[in-house]
Order: C-alpha cells, then sequence, then structure tokens
C-alpha cells in the first residue's frame, strides 16, 4: 500500500484491473480501459475538455443524469446542449440532430431507478455515444457497438470504494480524445483525457490512486469473471429485481414507482410506500426500524421527495438477501401499522 504508483506493484494491479474489465465486459481488442482520480462527477469535467467537441446533447431522467448536461452547459468552450427530459420514473429516447458531436446517456439512473437501453442514434455518423454507467456497469448487460465511451466509478455494481473513475474507450473516442487534445484545447492537467490516456496504457495514473479501492476492486472484477462474466452477474442482479419487485405489487401498501416493467432497474429497486392516510406508514420509520436493527442504506434518494424506499441489487448482494429484506419490511410495516 505504500508503495510508487510508477513502480512494478501498483502497475501490475492497475493492469490486472484493466485487463480484468475488458474481459468483463468482452470489448474488443482495439478499445482502451482509462482511469483517473475521482469518480464520475470528476469525469463530467474531464469530458467537457476532452470529449465534447461543439455540441452535445443530454437525455436527462433524474438527478444525476441532469448532472453532465449542466457541466456542460457551464463550460464556456462548448455551445448551449441540447437537453431532453422526461419526468423521473421514465426516460426519453435519443432524437437525431444535426451538429451534435456527443450523444450523453444514462445507462441506470441511480436516483430513481430506471434503466435505459443503449442504442446507437441512427445516422449519427462520426457522433460520440457517451454513457454514465456509475450504477450500471457490471450488473447491466451492454454492447459495445452501441457505445463509445462507457464511464463509471466502482463503488455500486463493483463493490469497492470511490474515489476513482474508469471509462472504457472505443477507437472512436480515442481517436476524438487525441483530436482535441491536438487543437490545443486548455485543459487543467489533472482533467486532461489525453494525460489520463497516456498513463493507463502504461497501467498508471496521472498522480497516486487510491490504491485500497484498487485492491477491492481487483477482487471484484477477479470473482466477476470467474463466476461467468457480465451474463452470470446481470443474472444475480435480475433476479433480485424480479423478487423485489414481485413483492410490491403483491402489498397492497407498496408499488414498483417505475410503472414500465422495461424500464424498471435490475439494479436500483425503487418502491413507493403508501402513505399513512391510505393505509401504509412513513417509509422513513421503516428506513429508521431497518437501521436500529443493522439493515441500512434502504432510504430513498431525498430530492426526489416521495414516500420511498431505494433498494441495490447490484452482484455481490445474494439474490436471497434481497428475499430475506422483504420479509424484513413485512415485519417492520405490521409493527408500526399497530
Amino acid at each position: 500500500m505504500g508503495t510508487s504508483h510508477r513502480q512494478a506493484p501498483v502497475k501490475n494491479l492497475v493492469g490486472s484491473v484493466r485487463s480484468g474489465l475488458t474481459q468483463l465486459f468482452g470489448l474488443p481488442d482495439d478499445w482502451e480501459i482509462v482511469l483517473g482520480n475521482g469518480g464520475s462527477t470528476v469525469f463530467w469535467d474531464v469530458a467537457t475538455f476532452g470529449l465534447v467537441e461543439n455540441l452535445s446533447q443530454h437525455l436527462v431522467f433524474g438527478e444525476f443524469s441532469s448532472k453532465f448536461a449542466e457541466a456542460v452547459a457551464a463550460a464556456p468552450h462548448l455551445g448551449d446542449p441540447t437537453v431532453i427530459k422526461t419526468d423521473p420514473g421514465t426516460h426519453p429516447v435519443a432524437l437525431l440532430e444535426s451538429g451534435i458531436d456527443t450523444y450523453a446517456f444514462t445507462h441506470n439512473e441511480t436516483s430513481t431507478g430506471v434503466m435505459m437501453p443503449l442504442v446507437r442514434p441512427v445516422g449519427a455518423d462520426d457522433a460520440l455515444v457517451v454513457v454514465d454507467a456509475t450504477s450500471a456497469a457490471g450488473g447491466l448487460l451492454w454492447n459495445p457497438a452501441e457505445v463509445d465511451v462507457y464511464y463509471f466509478a466502482p463503488q455500486k455494481c463493483f463493490a469497492s470504494d470511490g474515489g476513482l473513475w474508469f471509462a472504457a474507450c472505443s477507437p472512436r473516442a480515442i481517436e476524438r480524445i487525441e483530436k482535441i487534445s491536438a487543437s490545443k484545447r486548455w485543459t487543467p492537467a489533472s482533467l486532461d483525457l489525453k494525460i489520463a490516456l497516456d498513463n493507463s496504457k502504461a497501467n498508471q495514473t496521472y498522480n497516486t490512486p487510491a490504491l485500497g479501492t484498487l485492491v477491492m476492486l481487483e477482487a471484484q472484477v477477479k470473482w466477476m469473471n470467474e463466476i461467468g462474466g457480465l451474463s452470470a452477474c446481470n443474472a444475480r442482479s435480475a433476479k433480485s429485481s424480479s423478487t423485489l419487485y414481485s413483492w410490491a405489487e403483491s402489498r397492497e401498501w407498496a408499488s414498483p414507482f417505475v410503472s414500465n416493467p422495461a424500464q424498471r432497474s435490475q439494479v436500483v429497486g425503487t418502491i413507493d410506500i403508501a402513505s399513512p392516510a391510505d393505509g401504509g406508514v412513513d417509509a422513513n420509520d421503516i428506513c429508521a426500524a431497518l437501521r436500529a436493527n443493522g439493515v441500512v442504506d434502504t432510504d430513498s434518494y431525498r430530492k426526489l421527495g416521495r414516500n420511498q424506499l431505494r433498494v441495490g441489487m447490484f452482484p455481490a448482494i445474494d439474490p436471497e438477501d434481497v428475499q430475506a429484506l422483504t420479509k424484513c419490511i413485512d415485519v417492520v410495516v405490521e409493527a408500526l401499522r399497530g
């Protein structure tokens, strides 16, 4: 843990993570796994400097899918982005638009529990498809042919910690990175995607990475590949989500927040709870009772403002634990209702 990140022990660790992720995602040989310090929030700033040439289109359907659009809108060197927005609990669809060089999607909206399919807009030509996959990567299936940049942080499906961003980059994305770098656009070194790309090829980062995060991530990626890769990981999450949603649908005081079953996330489940006036209970009271008994982090996303539970169903979570959670909630709700 104390050695230089320029020395073999850490470089071998980074190389193992990069090759493991390439295997997990089934990436073609000409793709690169790029990494740098900071999480997905930092990568939004990285992308405004190193991926978007001028105009981008953003699909916004929750708190986190809006963040990249806000970062681009604030960047003085870029044009005003197009934002296609739908209400929480649904997702929008990209529209082919002249002049767009970057289409920004979110594979899974962590705040609302909505997942969307990743499909390149027909006729998009040289435009890049850039996907925020923070809570999806490692748990949801995707096709590299439909995507150019698939970026994430390792604290969700990969059961690691924050502090790093990773981006699977296609040859088209690499060409864009190099083109923007050659244009001499001013970029802070810590946000320079070309610097990150060059360092990643050498199995290192521009500055010292969070080594504990990498150690945990390497172990998790090895396990994910050993159990059968992305399809097996997705199957675990799909089983968990099926359990959660079927349970909610069978309760008079609960229901899945996302009405369209095809859009219900397999990795982050959101469940509406009826209000006390309608025969339900306060979801905050459920969370407090669960937490008091060692069952933590079932709180809804605060800005959504609903009487709701939010449940992680990542591959590392045993599907039987999700089933056990539903039984715990039944017990708590019965007690709260008197």
